[in-house]
């Protein structure tokens, strides 16, 4: 690969032609394509998919396509022109007709397969062929790799039509879901949680599907009705799309023989990604072997940084297969997410995530996913012995590092980040429980109530802007407000402690209350602000997309008061088991 210190772009990047001279498709042209596949790219019937990397697809355009939205602030990243998001060019190509486009980008996209497994289980009977061939990028389809700035970025179009992978589907996506993951990408950038990125939304102004989703107030577990809906197009970006499923396919291929160059597939695949996201930390210079333990290690550190950030902004993603798993350790695929407002340790917005993907559940089911990640390595340490024992004393670790991050976390949403010794921690620990106990029986907003902490308040009466209606009689309630003030005493106890005899960086009040205000978000892409966002999009006004855009992009700000009236309060009553707003069976 040639792009590791490649020479930056100077210019703005104003037109597609201007975007067409960085073209540069990494994956195409060192990986293979499946040799069963056309030229021409035009494979949208369902099919079993042997081997090859990739398939080679185009994308079935929507009609009539509208600009909706783009990010500016990525943009503004990438170095391209605001105005270009809106040339019938950008949007051509962006709702899926990519016939024209300026050389030397490609008139044919791709798509990728990958296997399942759910919290280290592996699956193959939702496979439609019952043999797991039919697993893969179902109704997404890469259209672009380009070099910006040094910095290689895929562009893939979400619900681009059909695929090898589309097991029947129409290979849609509804402007409903688009908006969330537009949204939701970029908020989550903004909050510091690695992810990929919202390039543009674009949906058809004739173009309809039909999908189940709930009836309004509905208390249904899974929708009861079945709607039209117009289709959109959003375009997701990230250095790779490479997912731990796609690993474990080429492993389970190596590991049953199923062609002869199964094992030099899954070499090629797992140096694709060491290229394509770990250049900069691990050395081209090293063994295969000693790549491929060095890939573990890193990936180790990136998943566990990860998925202590999730929690600590209140984010739960809701299905956490290997196939949802980005092995550049970022966030990937925003189906069934969601924030939580209530804090419970068993939040699921999925109503098929179960337990074992619930919000505080994700360590685990990460460690899950991170196994099976090296189980995909080991068919390529076969044959060396100590590389497998370092893998293995790698994985062995995670519960471990994992612990360390969430310890760290919750130490700096406290604001004790300056703990260090035993004691110190131990009474950090006993100061967690007690916290998540009172959050639970009070119940409390667990975005809000954290922010109010962060301003260190003299007493609990602030903190009840967080504290959700109780049914509580009054000496219950006196009583709980008891063990709250005793709670905040204790916490102030003991960052008084790491402030007066600990902290040698000598922080006074205001800069721990600052630092706080850094970790702990005050705006959250709560599901009950997307709501209307999408109904009124539906109508053909986008406003509101907008303005979320703008305040879910800055979330640790301090805005102005109509916003903080508007997107800093308390989940309302009403919408409480409510299904789209409190819970979802699909994200279509």
């Amino acid at each position: 690969m040639t792009d590791r210190h490649p020479e930056k772009t100077a210019s703005t990047i104003s037109t597609l032609s201007d975007l067409a001279k960085l073209a540069n498709y990494s994956l195409m042209d060192t990986l293979n394509a499946d040799p069963d596949a056309r030229d021409d790219g035009a494979d949208h019937a369902p099919r079993q998919v042997f081997t090859g990397h990739y398939v080679p697809v185009s994308p079935t355009a929507i009609k009539d396509p509208e600009y909706v939205a783009h990010s500016k602030s990525f943009f503004s990243e990438l170095g391209f022109a605001d105005s270009m998001a809106e040339t019938t060019d950008f949007i051509r190509l962006f709702s899926g007709d990519i016939a024209q486009v300026p050389e030397p980008m490609r008139k044919v996209g791709w798509a990728t397969g990958y296997a399942l497994s759910i919290y280290g289980t592996e699956y193959t009977q939702q496979c439609p062929f019952q043999t797991g061939n039919g697993y893969g990028d179902g109704r997404a389809i890469s259209v672009l790799e380009a070099v910006i700035k040094g910095q290689r970025w895929e562009m893939q179009l979400k619900g681009g039509g059909r695929t090898p992978y589309c097991r029947g589907a129409d290979g849609r996506a509804v402007l409903r879901s688009s908006i969330r993951e537009f949204l939701a990408q970029e908020h989550m950038h903004a909050l510091g949680v690695p992810t990929s990125r919202s390039l543009s939304l674009v949906a058809s102004k004739t173009e309809q599907v039909q999908r189940p989703w709930y009836s309004e107030n509905s208390r249904s577990e899974n929708p009861d009705q079945l709607i039209l809906e117009a289709v959109a197009i959003s375009t997701r970006v990230a250095p790779s799309f490479i997912r731990v499923g796609q690993l474990e396919l080429f492993a389970r291929r190596s590991r049953n023989y199923a062609h002869r160059n199964a094992m030099a597939e899954l070499e090629q695949l797992v140096l694709h990604l060491i290229d394509r996201e770990y250049a900069e930390v691990i050395d081209s210079q090293l063994t295969t072997p000693e790549k491929v333990v060095s890939l573990a290690r890193e990936f180790r550190s990136r998943l566990t940084a990860l998925v202590a950030n999730w929690i600590r902004v209140g984010f739960c993603q809701g299905n956490f297969n290997s196939d949802n798993c980005a092995a550049g350790g970022f966030t990937l695929d925003y189906g069934p997410f969601g924030f939580c407002d209530m804090f419970n340790p068993n939040y699921q917005p999925w109503t098929g995530g179960g337990h074992h993907f619930s919000f505080m559940n994700q360590p685990n089911a990460a460690q899950q996913n991170f196994g099976m990640f090296c189980s995909a390595l080991k068919p390529l340490l076969a044959s060396h012995q100590n590389s497998l024992l370092a893998l293995d004393e790698i994985q062995r670790e995670f519960p471990r590092l994992m612990q360390t991050q969430m310890d760290n976390m919750w130490a700096a949403k406290l604001g004790l980040s300056t703990l260090s010794t035993p004691d110190q921690k131990a009474l950090c620990k006993v100061l967690l429980s007690d916290l998540e106990t009172l959050m639970i029986q009070t119940p409390v907003d667990y975005t809000i109530f954290y922010r109010e902490l962060s301003s260190l308040p003299d007493d609990i009466r602030s903190l009840k802007k967080s504290f959700y209606p109780n049914s509580a009689h009054d000496a219950d309630a006196e009583a709980l407000d008891k063990r709250w003030t005793e709670w905040l005493e204790n916490w102030k106890t003991l960052l008084n402690y790491g402030i007066n005899a600990n902290d040698t960086s000598h922080r006074s009040s205001d800069e721990i209350s600052r630092q706080m205000k850094l970790v702990n978000p005050k705006y959250i892409l709560r599901e009950w602000f997307v709501v209307p966002a999408y109904q009124q999009a539906a109508a053909g006004n986008y406003a509101l997309i907008r303005e979320l855009q703008d305040v879910m992009t800055q979330p640790y700000a301090e805005q102005s008061q109509d916003v903080e009236d508007k997107y800093y309060r308390l989940k309302p009553t009403e919408f409480f088991a409510v299904g789209g707003l409190s819970h979802l069976s699909c994200s279509s």
